[in-house]
């Protein structure tokens, strides 16, 4: 089991290897007015999560002999970084097993630390089932994502640092996807003031942890399917299982559009770049979805390792929502002048055109017609429907294109 004395162990051992990560202010949020919420900034991080402190920790704790020998992990991706960079500042030989879906930036990230990086399977299980049978081939040390005392130890260092720079801290919110993470932080928030409520936050698709104490037991789920990777996790890990049970005091979802919302949210208000499983705090917050909540509030942004292509995604669904950008289709007569007079109507309605395509030879397209799609940045949702309704005053067709869903 892990103690409160070897989480203090690993902040001495880990001081001159990680960041202190700062607690950032959060902008006022619409659901809670008045109430105080700080941001653990874990995705400003070394390797971009709090992943490393975990990997580091862990590593330290090798013989000689297993550092020869050369570790390996498996990882969706932020566990895959922190291992590459602690095994690489050693000088020892790290291979990590992810998903073949993996994020590219992630596996390239990797890489860049000096891994050698093994894809298989679709999800973290199927990766860290290889991991195991080239541990056993190879004899590699395994360095676990979440559920080992080492790793868990690391992990709860962010709980000392939060009681220091928030020592009035009333609630604390945590990602949850193997475990790891949450139990470290609880156990650690338990073990000095035991009065403060730690509350997990679980991905609606990857509901493991959720599931495991409405049953009162561990729980798998056959399947995940979140834009949070780095919390897609089939099933926690044991020991990590046994703590939660005895230091969370609550565990709840959030689904794919309210980490998409979270992330935007993050971006623009708190001008901090989070992946989805570093935004699961504040989307719980954002979609008011902790029941009994007391300020002051820190919310965990265990990582920042995103996907550029999610996040344009996740840009263009925001700013729909917002009123802000809007893809229509319409049809044009097929001679010269018809796409002028449809883009002057739009120009005097106010609508800036991003872009256009124009096609004649789709079956949908009668003859004599032209189909044109056009992206048009917009003030709001008022004046979305001001275009809508100028357009159609002037006899032309218009359906809106809807954008990407968020696991699109």
């Amino acid at each position: 089991m892990v103690t409160l004395s070897d989480i203090e162990n690993a902040r001495t051992l880990l001081a001159d290897h990680i960041k202190k990560t700062p607690l950032l202010k959060s902008p006022d949020i619409a659901a809670h007015p008045g109430l105080d919420v700080y941001l653990k900034a874990e995705n400003l991080q070394r390797a971009g999560s709090f992943k490393v402190r975990g990997a580091l920790n862990k590593i330290y704790s090798l013989t000689e002999e297993e550092r020869a020998r050369g570790v390996i992990a498996a990882s969706a991706g932020n566990h895959a970084q922190g291992v590459a960079l602690a095994a690489g500042s050693l000088g020892i030989r790290a291979v990590i097993c992810m998903p073949e879906g993996a994020p590219i930036s992630k596996v390239e990230a990797t890489q860049s630390y000096g891994a050698e990086v093994v894809l298989h399977g679709s999800t973290y299980d199927d990766a860290y089932e290889k991991a195991r049978e080239l541990q056993a081939a190879h004899g590699y040390t395994l360095i676990h994502g979440f559920d080992d005392p080492y790793t868990i130890a690391g992990q709860g260092t962010i709980g000392l640092e939060i009681l220091e720079q928030l020592p009035e801290v009333a609630t604390v919110l945590v990602p949850i996807g193997g475990g790891g993470l949450i139990a470290g932080i609880a156990l650690a928030l338990k073990s000095l003031r035991p009065d403060v409520r730690v509350v997990g936050v679980q991905a609606a698709g990857a509901p493991a942890v959720f599931l495991s104490r409405q049953h009162g037991e561990l729980m798998a789920t056959q399947s995940v399917h979140t834009i949070a990777d780095g919390i897609a996790v089939k099933q926690p890990g044991r020991l990590c299982w046994e703590i939660i049970r005895q230091c969370v005091d609550d565990v709840v979802l959030v689904d794919e559009e309210e980490i998409a919302q979270s992330i935007l949210y993050l971006l623009e208000r708190a001008k901090l770049m989070v992946e989805g499983a570093g935004a699961v705090g504040m989307a719980a917050l954002l979609g008011d979805k902790v029941p009994d909540l007391r300020g002051p509030v820190c919310a965990v942004l265990s990582g920042g390792n995103i996907d550029v292509n999610i996040i344009s995604r996740i840009i263009e669904r925001g700013l729909v929502k917002a009123g802000r950008y809007i893809r229509i289709s319409t049809f044009v007569p097929d001679r010269p002048g018809g796409l002028q007079e449809l883009l002057a109507t739009v120009a005097r309605a106010g609508a800036n055109v991003i872009s256009v395509h124009h096609e004649r030879w789709l079956n949908s397209v009668t003859i004599g017609e032209v189909e044109i799609d056009l992206a048009l940045e917009t003030r709001n949702a008022r004046h979305v429907d001001e275009i809508l309704s100028t357009l159609k005053a002037k006899g032309y067709q218009v359906s809106i294109i809807p954008p990407f869903r968020p696991n699109a």
